[in-house]
């Protein structure tokens, strides 16, 4: 038998317990270890190209597009771990049951349990929409279905086609990838605007689409730019394209076009009214009228005028010493609203005539001074309008009032010099409002832009009816920008004279109604957006150059 001192006895004791707290903190980094390992492809990875692809399907039982259905369940299951993005909006079962189908993720695998209300000899369809993404990236998986019949027979019709933007005559997936089309039954056509279409598809980079195992029936069919994906045309700001004619399916039907525009609310309302701080009233419609009037119900004097789209009225006030006033809103002389305007205790209001000029430090010869008020102007002092040319003050001065829309515009011309200093001086008070407002002293120093950078076009357009009005718009390449836009002459022929040169292009809106606008589509009352043409190409205005453009408009 071996005896240990009492020294080496408490050295063996502490080396125990030494290799008992490394043995547990050994066993907890293996478990830390094993569970993140358990858990790691649910996890994000790092380094790399991010993950874009979506889930894919490996398995489904029972298999897609059965006959004679008789199951209570259908699972998927995918290659990845998924998660269920927005289902109550994305999910739909066509037709409706009365209640839907109850959707469970497990892992890798979705489990679907349907109710126990469906129709013999029925074809059934449930659309995923972009409902099933996966777990990390959250990357959809697109326009999946899974078909079935309770019947011998499955629904096999389809309707495709392509969708664009009405007004600009394209599809641009960046802007409309979530254009979505659906389909509705004209026997259950009333559920629009109020509850979500079952039957649709999300068009593909392309702008295409195709909706497939259909059963022979008669359907409007929609397009449809939403921001709140609830399959429901519910909003002014959301776009929308029909077709005037609903479509009667009893073979495949292909090649339908879909142009979709920002169309008319159904019911007129007032978005907003406000009092600025310059005094005036600001009342926001939510639909474009065709003839606007705006009627103040108590004695209050005021100018009234529009934006040229008539969905914006802007009433200028005499008196600002008002608690509220009543404003009567009315459309071809049909009253449409009356909306009040309470004015804040604490508002701070400067009623001031604003100069605004057309140029900074440079004086362009061809479009000279012009000056924008920010009221309508009454009258001014020509006294009170000061050009110097190298401090010599000049007095030949062509000094123009432009009137439109209520919109005043001086136009101040003379023989402007090169290489000469101006300054231009409106002084306080000389111009007035009908209702006694002013402008404060402002003034500009410039130069003449000695740039010869205009020329003339002449152009003929090819095509056109006679009996029919258009306007022509001279516009960027990107269609974004509008540099003139005119009502075109009878002739079919029109000249830009001094135009800035460049490189332009052309846009025909087909004015139907003559009302010198663009009208989008009613879905409410069938009617489609007015035609628009495009010229598929550039021309360029060279300087100090005229020539000619003959155009068919096909």
């Amino acid at each position: 038998m071996i005896y240990l001192s009492k020294k080496h006895k408490n050295a063996l004791n502490k080396l125990k317990n030494t290799l008992f707290v490394k043995l547990v903190f050994l066993l907890i980094i293996i478990s830390y270890t094993t569970s993140n390992l358990g858990c790691a492809n649910m996890q994000r990875p790092t380094g790399g190209p991010k993950d874009t692809i979506p889930p894919k399907v490996l398995n489904i039982e029972p298999e897609n597009f059965q006959t004679n259905f008789k199951e209570k369940e259908i699972i998927l299951e995918f290659d990845e771990f998924i998660k269920l993005n927005n289902q109550f909006r994305e999910f739909s079962i066509s037709p409706d049951t009365d209640l839907p189908p109850n959707y469970k993720v497990k892992k890798k695998r979705l489990h679907i349990t349907l109710p126990d209300s469906l129709e013999e000899n029925t074809t059934y369809q449930l659309n995923f929409g972009k409902g099933i993404v996966d777990y990390n990236e959250g990357n959809p998986l697109e326009n999946f279905v899974y078909v079935f019949s309770t019947g011998d027979i499955l629904d096999s019709l389809s309707i495709s086609g392509r969708v664009q933007d009405g007004f600009l005559k394209e599809f641009n997936y960046q802007n409309d990838k979530e254009v979505r089309v659906i389909l509705i039954p004209t026997s259950q056509d009333s559920i629009f605007g109020k509850r979500k279409a079952n039957i649709f598809a999300t068009v593909d980079s392309s702008g295409n689409f195709k909706i497939s195992h259909l059963k022979e029936d008669t359907y409007r069919i929609y397009a449809l730019k939403e921001e709140n994906n609830n399959r429901i045309y519910d909003s002014p700001s959301e776009s929308i394209g029909f077709l005037k004619d609903s479509i009667t399916l009893s073979k495949d039907t292909s090649g339908l076009l879909l142009e979709y525009t920002k169309g008319f609310p159904k019911d007129f309302r007032v978005v907003s009214r406000t009092l600025e701080k310059d005094g005036l009233v600001k009342i926001i419609f939510n639909k474009i009228l065709d003839n606007p009037q705006v009627k103040i119900l108590e004695d209050a004097e005021n100018i009234t005028w529009f934006n040229p789209t008539n969905d914006t009225a802007t009433v200028y006030l005499r008196d600002l010493e008002f608690d509220s006033l009543r404003f009567e809103i009315s459309d071809n002389n049909s009253i449409l609203d009356t909306t009040i305007l309470k004015k804040s205790r604490n508002a701070k209001i400067e009623k001031e005539l604003e100069l605004n000029f057309n140029t900074t430090n440079k004086v362009d010869k061809i479009n000279h001074i012009k000056i924008t008020t920010s009221l309508p102007l009454d009258t001014f002092n020509r006294g009170s309008i000061e050009l110097l040319e190298d401090s010599i003050s000049k007095t030949n001065l062509q000094i123009e009032k432009i009137v439109s829309n209520q919109k005043t515009v001086l136009s101040i011309k003379t023989n402007w010099k090169p290489k000469k200093d101006y300054i231009l001086t409106i002084k306080e008070g000389g111009l007035k409002t009908k209702f006694e407002d002013t402008n404060k002293e402002k003034t500009i120093n410039f130069t003449l832009d000695e740039t010869e950078n205009y020329g003339d076009i002449n152009f003929e357009f090819k095509g056109l009816d006679e009996k029919e009005q258009y306007i022509m718009e001279i516009i960027d390449e990107q269609k974004e920008k509008i540099f003139q836009s005119s009502i075109m002459d009878p002739s079919h022929k029109e000249t830009l004279k001094n135009f800035p040169g460049g490189k332009y292009s052309i846009r025909i809106i087909y004015d139907s109604n003559k009302n010198g606008r663009w009208d989008p589509g009613d879905v409410y009352t069938k009617k489609q957006a007015e035609k628009i043409w495009y010229l598929n190409r550039t021309f360029t205005i060279r300087p100090n150059w005229e020539q000619n453009e003959v155009i068919e408009v096909k």
